[in-house]
């Protein structure tokens, strides 16, 4: 399997995670967004078939947001960070570790940044029942916003700090 960034000519039409707003954004907006340089998507690619993808981009965070016990050696301004704006595996390819893959690459691309122009760790905005998988790579809880629906939830921030994620990259390597 090839992990590249997507282009204009990729097969994204046959892609169904099972998520509506997920299959949308890489149908109709992940290659906009790459090409106007708001996000970058990264496809997972398996003898042409798109068998999932990761969307990231620029990000920072609030000292305050982060748990007290990772604030100790943080200066009190926005800190920069790497989002994953979107992830998503095919329902074909699920349960062969590609989504942890997808996240490693996350995380490659964070250690990237923190090099070129600094990067204090990882955010998500996870969807409630995708929290577990979040937490097994340890992403860590931020403070939520109060007044979630059950009809339409509000993502679950979660962060993971760069040397958690380097620690978990190189693991999966070795």
């Amino acid at each position: 399997m090839e992990l590249r960034r997507i282009g204009a000519g990729d097969a994204v039409a046959g892609f169904a995670s099972g998520d509506d707003d997920l299959d949308r954004y890489l149908k109709r907006f992940a290659w906009f967004n790459q090409c106007r340089r708001f996000s970058v998507t990264y496809v997972a690619v398996d003898e042409g078939v798109i068998a999932g993808y990761l969307t990231v981009a620029a990000a920072q965070v609030e000292r305050d947001d982060l748990p007290e016990s990772l604030t100790a050696d943080k200066p009190a301004y926005p800190l920069p960070a790497l989002r994953v704006a979107r992830l998503a595996v095919d329902r074909r390819y699920r349960g062969r570790g590609l989504g942890r893959e997808l996240m490693r690459a996350a995380f490659v691309r964070a250690s990237e940044l923190s090099e070129l122009a600094g990067c204090v760790g990882v955010l998500v905005d996870a969807v409630p029942h995708a929290t577990g998988f979040y937490e097994k790579l340890g992403f860590l809880t931020l403070a939520t916003l109060e007044g979630r629906s059950p009809v339409r939830p509000r993502p679950v921030p979660m962060f993971l700090t760069l040397a958690v994620a380097d620690a978990t990259s190189s693991a999966e390597r070795d």
